[in-house]
This record gives C-alpha cells, sequence and structure tokens, in this order.
C-alpha cells in the first residue's frame, strides 16, 4: 500500500493505494527544479535585467501617476516579497510618484482586509493607496474600443489615466487562456463584467484553441493581449513557483516578450505526456485556488487529459469558501449536464452570464466522466446537485470509484493538477 499527498485547503489529504493498482503519479517538474538562488534575488535579478525594455526605475523617472496591478486572495502571486521591491524600484525613479495598487479582481468578490494584509503584509495595507476592480460598477471603467472577437472593451480607468502602468503576476498553465499570467492583469483582471463575460463566452471557449497550453489562435488569449496593448502595459514582473508557492524564476520587463519567456520556462518544466488511466485522482494545488467549487475545472481538465473514454475523475477541492459565485452556484445546479450545456449553447456572445464558462467546463467533461467531489467543507446535497459524486476523504473517493470501474482499475495520480500540461499523444 502506497500513501501519497494530495494538496488540500492550507495542508494535504492523504490517499491510500495499493501499488498494482497505481499505474503513474505525475508531477511538475518544478518541484525538483532548484536555481540555487534565494527567491528574493531572483526577483531582483529579474528587475535588473528585464526582457526587452529599460529597468523599470527608468522607466519611473518623471512619471507621476503610476497604477501597479496586482492579484487578489484567489490567486498565489507572492506580493509580500514583490510588492515591496517594485514599489522601492518606481520609487528609485521618482521619489515623488504618485503610487495606486489596483487589486485585478476579474468578477471575484473583494478581498477582505484580512486577506489583503496576508497578501501584501502589513506594511503596505497600512502606507498604500490601495484600490479594488469592482467589475460591476460602470463609472469606474473607460471604453477603449472593440477588440477582435467583437467584444468592447471596458477598462478600469486607472489603467487609464496613470503614467505608467505595472502589472505583476504568476505564469502556470491554465485551461482556456493557454498560460496565466502577462495580459490576464488587464483581461480579465481589471476589465468591467461585460467584456469579461464575452471574452468567455461559449463561442470563445468552444474553440479548439481555447485550451491549455495554447496561445497561438487562441480566440481568448488575443482578446487578452491586445486589451493589454491597448493600455499599454510597460512593464510586468512574473514569477513561476513549484507547489509549495515558492518563487523558482522570474521574468521581468515587455508585456509580451518576458511573458513568452516566462511561459517557455514554465512549459518545459509542466508539460508531459498524458497517461491514460481507468481513475484519475487530482487537486487545485490547495489554497488558495481550491476554497470554491468554481475554481476547480482548472484542475479537473488537466484530469480529463488523463482520463480514459469514461474514467472516473476524483478532485479534491475545500471549497471552503462554497460553490464561489452566485451565478456559476445557479447554472452549475440547474438541471442535467445536457441541460446545462443546452441552455448555455444558445446564449449568444454579447449576452454572456458572468461565470458561465466553468458551468460549460463542467458540462463538457461531466458529459463523459463521472466526477467524485472530495471535500470536507460542501456539503452532500450540494455536489449531488451539481452533478457530482460527494465523498469526505480521498480513500472514500477511491472505494467509490472501484465500485464503478473495478478493484483492478489503473489509477493515475495528479496531486496538483494546474501545475501539469497534459498532452494527449494518440
Amino acid at each position: 500500500m502506497k500513501t501519497i499527498q494530495i494538496p488540500y485547503y492550507t495542508g494535504h489529504m492523504q490517499m491510500h493505494i495499493a501499488e498494482e493498482n497505481l499505474k503513474a503519479l505525475i508531477t511538475a517538474k518544478g518541484d525538483s527544479y532548484n536555481s540555487g538562488k534565494s527567491e528574493e534575488t531572483l526577483v531582483r535579478e529579474a528587475l535588473e535585467n528585464p526582457i526587452g525594455t529599460l529597468p523599470l526605475y527608468k522607466l519611473a523617472e518623471g512619471k507621476k501617476k503610476v497604477t501597479l496591478v496586482t492579484s487578489d486572495h484567489t490567486r498565489a502571486v507572492p506580493s509580500k516579497l514583490t510588492l515591496p521591491i517594485l514599489l522601492g524600484q518606481i520609487r528609485k525613479g521618482n521619489p515623488e510618484a504618485e503610487i495606486t495598487i489596483l487589486i485585478a479582481t476579474g468578477l471575484h468578490r473583494a478581498p477582505t482586509e484580512t486577506e489583503m494584509r496576508n497578501m501584501f503584509g502589513d506594511a503596505i495595507v497600512d502606507n498604500e493607496k490601495i484600490s479594488v476592480n469592482h467589475a460591476f460598477e460602470p463609472e469606474e471603467f473607460v471604453y477603449m474600443g472593440n477588440l477582435p472577437s467583437g467584444a468592447e472593451f471596458h477598462v478600469n480607468r486607472l489603467a487609464v489615466e496613470c503614467d505608467l502602468l505595472v502589472t505583476e503576476g504568476f505564469i502556470e498553465p491554465h485551461f482556456f487562456a493557454g498560460f496565466s499570467g502577462g495580459r490576464k492583469s488587464i483581461l480579465p483582471g481589471i476589465c468591467n463584467a461585460a467584456t469579461v463575460n464575452e471574452n468567455h463566452s461559449y463561442k470563445a471557449i468552444s474553440s479548439e484553441k481555447a485550451k491549455t497550453g495554447v496561445l497561438k489562435q487562441n480566440p481568448v488569449h488575443e482578446d487578452m493581449l491586445t486589451a493589454a496593448r491597448r493600455v499599454n502595459v510597460q512593464f510586468i514582473l512574473n514569477v513561476a513557483q513549484n507547489s509549495e508557492k515558492k518563487i523558482i524564476a522570474a521574468f521581468a520587463g515587455d508585456l509580451e516578450k518576458a511573458h513568452e519567456k516566462g511561459v517557455e520556462f514554465v512549459r518545459g518544466l509542466s508539460q508531459c505526456a498524458s497517461v491514460r488511466g481507468d481513475i484519475v485522482v487530482t487537486s487545485n494545488g490547495g489554497y488558495p485556488l481550491d476554497q470554491n467549487l468554481y475554481q476547480t475545472p482548472k484542475a479537473v481538465s488537466t484530469a480529463e487529459a488523463c482520463a480514459g473514454e469514461d474514467g472516473v475523475i476524483i478532485m479534491a477541492a475545500s471549497c471552503v469558501d462554497g460553490m464561489g459565485g452566485e451565478f456559476f452556484e445557479k447554472l452549475i445546479v440547474m438541471g442535467t449536464v445536457e441541460e446545462i450545456d443546452d441552455y448555455l449553447s444558445s446564449i449568444p456572445p454579447k449576452e454572456t452570464i458572468s461565470e458561465q464558462w466553468c458551468a460549460q467546463i463542467y458540462a463538457r467533461i461531466l458529459k463523459k466522466h463521472k466526477v467524485i467531489l472530495v471535500t470536507t467543507y460542501l456539503d452532500r446535497k450540494a455536489v449531488e446537485r451539481a452533478n457530482m459524486i460527494h465523498a469526505s476523504s480521498l480513500d472514500e473517493a477511491l472505494e467509490i470509484a472501484y465500485s464503478l470501474k473495478g478493484k483492478d482499475a489503473e489509477v493515475v495520480v495528479i496531486p496538483d493538477g494546474v501545475s501539469v500540461l497534459a498532452v494527449k499523444t494518440d
């Protein structure tokens, strides 16, 4: 019997599996990667040697109003470390600069003060000017024309009414934008609901190019990149992290060139050939990405690439914050997966409902695969209404899966499904 640790909330949950059932244990190579340098050294070296642009402090010279876009409480950006360094670089160029830290919430709820202190540290919360993107407040946004898809581009006015726009984030595989980081700080990060919705329309998400690891001809990515170019993002800092959320590489400089280098690095560590299993076990890598059901399709999409034709997927996610957004919750429990997909497919891009894309992706997966959700926070009835099977532990989930697939079923385990880019080879 083998014991495997699966990330869950702020710790791990154990799974016990017989050696003869375990077909593969898939992890990103990032966990074994060692740069030989501290996290702070990696960040400072990236800022000292920017890709495709002048150093940040040079760009800040003479700039009076600076907007610095960062991520919200649902993302593990190491802002406690990175923000003070970025602020120091800006003030090195102009000590008098008026800096606003803009939290890119997309359509998420605003972070609480406690969450902000956990993300940024007390010194930044107490001493810096912080603004939060509110996607449903029209007065916060400026119309900047249409995007390649035809979507109207409404962006937070703080990104337009500044002399220097800087963003920070991290890069990992993304289930329909190809990779996170770079341009995603703008769209969906600081756009209004209508822009985010249309960028994430049923039509866009249904594209064969809108999938993990694909950027070229990806309609979701193309809109995002156009949006970031249009507001003139002049400097980015993006990091790569291991499963412990530790920085293993940093990339700074030009919006596209620095992001491309980061993507190349992350792809090299995350991409692997998919291994077909009767049962696939995964997670969202624990907190903060496993705090609601809305975020879980990220890892379930990875498991989908390894699940046999009717393979069972086991997803471990705390869902400590419940289902997630109210729109997603209404959609994911509205009926059978066929009914959900039929309803969503009839919605024109400009009438896209906020958060429908995660319900769409779940409907696609649930048509082919039973999903067992391992959670100790979301109750059984809620899980079953979402067309999934509830389990309170990984061992319980595995027993349920064996009852569906047989005691000799082959099991593939991907402890952190968000960090892995599984590519089908057949």
